[in-house]
């Protein structure tokens, strides 16, 4: 595998997580998939997926940094989305939130075979605690105009 293959490959994944095409996961996936550390293999991992696009219906990966060094891939990944409910233990309940996720994979015959994911939590409690009115992620809000006296 070649250094200019794994993008391509790594992009064609993100396509396929964005068309929801699951059967089509294994072309991407190997069967014995670690996430974090944990062995969930191909059905954990699309177990997974379907979950996350259960509980947020507009999810949808937009790769912002994509940085490849065979056989690994770093990704930062960007999302604007409206989780229905809990998410990561925060009450999003719907709410509009944006976030990232650094993430990090290592191939095996042109699969992913590990997974390693941060995703940035303090960006969406940031924005929870703001009614959804803080900055995206990595800006800061403008601050408040100071009250001025006569």
């Amino acid at each position: 595998m070649t250094g200019t293959d794994l993008p391509r490959i790594y992009r064609s994944y993100i396509a396929c997580l964005n068309a929801r095409d699951w059967p089509g996961l294994g072309r991407f996936v190997h069967a014995e998939v670690h996430y974090n550390g944990r062995r969930i293999g191909l059905s954990g991992y699309r177990q997974m997926l379907e979950r996350d696009c259960d509980e947020i219906p507009d999810l949808h990966f937009d790769i912002r940094l994509l940085i490849a060094e065979p056989p690994h891939i770093a990704s930062r990944l960007r999302f604007d989305c409206s989780p229905k409910g809990v998410f990561l233990g925060l009450p999003v309940n719907g709410r509009r939130v944006s976030f990232t996720e650094n993430v990090f994979y290592e191939f095996l015959d042109e699969r992913i075979a590990n997974v390693w994911s941060v995703i940035d939590k303090a960006a969406i409690e940031a924005q929870l605690m703001n009614d959804g009115k803080a900055a995206a992620p990595g800006r800061t809000a403008a601050p408040e105009k100071a009250k001025q006296s006569p």
